[in-house]
């Protein structure tokens, strides 16, 4: 009996689909650039500043789980003045590690280009563990804000 490994779709045979229209394989390979969603890129440019700031804190960023989250909830919490749309920080509580929660959607809004949104994450993570420490956001990064 002879084992084969599984072949990724774009490596495969060209098929046809169900009514013998067009083919069954994806018109761009999955390893392109265009193949990666938008919630896809704006998860790796979280991911590169987290790594960024993790070799700067990392006894800062290791306690502090985070998370990307489409939109904010939409009740504020009684506590809060005014509510943040861009991200938010939980802080710990029974054996819950703190949380910084970035909101996508809202981000996007505010960006035209990749630059942009990559600056606003930044400073939005920055903000946030500046936030939770009771730093200033400049100790943590001398760029924030610029």
């Amino acid at each position: 009996m002879r084992i084969t490994s599984p072949k990724p779709p774009w490596m495969g045979g060209v098929y046809r689909n169900r009514h013998g229209r067009g083919p069954r394989r994806p018109m761009f390979g999955t390893r392109l650039p265009r193949y990666r969603t938008r919630s896809g890129m704006f998860d790796d440019l979280v991911a590169s500043q987290l790594k960024r700031l993790g070799q700067a804190w990392p006894e800062l960023l290791k306690p502090v789980q985070f998370a990307v989250e489409d939109v904010p909830p939409s009740d504020p919490l009684p506590w809060e003045d005014e509510p943040r749309l861009l991200s938010k920080v939980f802080p710990a509580e029974h054996g819950i590690p703190p949380r910084i929660v970035l909101y996508r959607l809202p981000i996007q809004m505010q960006t035209r280009d990749r630059t942009e949104l990559q600056f606003i994450i930044r400073d939005e993570l920055v903000s946030c563990i500046a936030e939770h420490y009771g730093r200033r956001p400049e100790e943590i990064d001398p760029d924030w804000g610029l």
